[in-house]
């Protein structure tokens, strides 16, 4: 194989990482902190902390339904949240972790067994909008997926 295509290649390949880099200085951070994230060795690994920009009023929370049911996450997380196939997100308990950050990372970068990644296709401002929607969801007496005693 020719030396001057391999070298050439390897350029493209540094420039297309280069760009990604790029387009993610100013945004999410690799990794998010949240107190109950369990570390190795008792260890946080190095990370930023988010926090929802948008302040949460009637219009963001409305904003955000639409998306959340535009999107088809009702699909999955039922009406209000409350859990069907994919779990509840007003019950209180977070498999990754139920800090805004938390949630913003999951649905940015998705989760394994179901949860796929919105960051391709939604700005951060329309996350942090389903974000304050789930946040604004009342809980309800009953919670679908509490464990009866």
């Amino acid at each position: 194989m020719n030396r001057c295509v391999v070298r050439g290649a390897w350029c493209v390949g540094a420039a297309v990482l280069l760009a990604a880099c790029e387009r993610n200085a100013g945004g999410v951070p690799a990794s998010v902190r949240y107190p109950d994230h369990v570390a190795a060795g008792g260890n946080q690994p190095p990370a930023g902390e988010l926090k929802n920009p948008i302040a949460s009023d009637s219009t963001i929370v409305a904003d955000g339904g639409k998306i959340f049911s535009t999107m088809n996450c009702d699909g999955c997380h039922g009406g209000g949240a409350l859990g069907w196939v994919g779990p509840s997100l007003v019950d209180g308990r977070w498999r990754y972790g139920g800090t805004d950050g938390a949630l913003f990372q999951s649905v940015f970068y998705g989760r394994p067994r179901g949860m796929p990644a919105y960051g391709g296709i939604l700005s951060p401002g329309a996350i942090w909008k389903i974000v304050s929607y789930i946040r604004a969801q009342p809980v309800p007496v009953t919670v679908p997926t509490e464990s009866f005693k």
